[in-house]
């Protein structure tokens, strides 16, 4: 009863953050509505028994990607963008794209089918931890998708050093 109760709660705070991150014409207040969100997700990773995730989702997303969105934020003029007009004006216009919108996922969530089972059961993940079960597989199945992503990543710092160089500093 206790995990329903928390479950309708983090689903709740996540949706109705959701709706307000958009909603809001202040970018601040949209990013501490994400960053709400974020949270709560993790709440929800933690009902799941997925500690590792949860924690990855509070620093990476609650930490790293917010910061990042601040930076954005610090950069433009925020009184220009409270002062421009909304993307849809016509409120009736906006009410039936998102009814059809809703319409299409609940017409095409039904013919999403479940994948293959894996190798690992619930009861070698709990004696394992979560943690260890997703080293054992991030390292062993996906070990060459995990190293690539590693180095498209190396590759993108080393682009954006290159980009962010001075003029000055490639004369010397």
């Amino acid at each position: 009863m206790l995990n329903q109760f928390a479950f309708l709660y983090c689903a709740s705070v996540i949706i109705g953050t959701a709706l307000l991150a958009v909603r809001f014409k202040n970018p601040v207040y949209s990013v501490l509505s994400v960053l709400v969100l974020f949270f709560h997700m993790g709440g929800l990773y933690l009902l799941l028994n997925a500690e590792f995730i949860a924690a990855v989702q509070v620093i990476v997303y609650a930490g790293a990607i917010l910061v990042l969105y601040l930076f954005v934020l610090f950069l433009v003029s925020l009184k220009d963008e409270i002062k421009i007009d909304r993307f849809v004006n016509n409120r009736r216009l906006a009410t039936a794209a998102s009814v059809g919108f809703g319409i299409c996922l609940l017409y095409i969530i039904p013919s999403f089918k479940l994948g293959a089972k894996g190798d690992f059961t619930v009861e070698r993940i709990t004696n394992l931890t979560h943690t260890k079960a997703m080293g054992f597989e991030l390292y062993s199945t996906f070990l060459l998708p995990f190293e690539v992503a590693g180095l498209i990543l190396l590759i993108a710092v080393i682009g954006g050093l290159v980009l962010a160089r001075k003029e000055d500093e490639v004369q010397k």
